[in-house]
């Protein structure tokens, strides 16, 4: 799974330096409600909350409206903050005990309980599907 996490969080930094006008990764567009800028700001809130402090004891602590409503955060600051949420994810999923995997998600996140393992799964495919969008929002309009 560690590799799956660096795989699509390189992929990330990948797509926000891939954009040609830093200006337009908070560009929101018709039906296009959320910026590539706001849409990293969130996986970066995601990744910290649900891995770094949760599993990793980092201590972070989520202001999730902020990731929505933050606008003009330098690129540099994406990019350093994806570095550093990599590095934080990767070390916690190497100590990690693997019969954590099989416990309870220690946070209710959902309705129902979930085992861990599969919520690790959940947030990798989380980070993926908002990767794609990323993705789409920059040929879309950055032009």
């Amino acid at each position: 799974m560690r590799f799956l996490f660096q795989r699509d969080i390189g992929r990330l930094k990948a797509e926000i330096s891939a954009y040609q006008n830093e200006a337009k990764l908070w560009l929101i567009d018709k039906a296009i409600v959320n910026s590539a800028g706001n849409l990293c700001l969130h996986l970066l809130g995601n990744l910290n909350t649900y891995i770094g402090a949760e599993l990793g004891g980092t201590g972070y602590i989520r202001d999730r409206d902020r990731e929505f409503s933050d606008k003009d955060v330098p690129r540099s600051v994406l990019l350093s903050k994806l570095e550093e949420v990599a590095k934080i994810v990767d070390e916690t999923l190497q100590k990690i005990d693997p019969a954590i995997l099989e416990e309870d998600y220690p946070q209710m996140v959902f309705a129902e309980k979930v085992k861990t393992g599969p919520f690790l799964l959940h947030l990798c495919t989380h980070l993926t599907y908002h990767l794609g969008q990323i993705n789409y929002h920059r040929r879309l309009l950055d032009n």
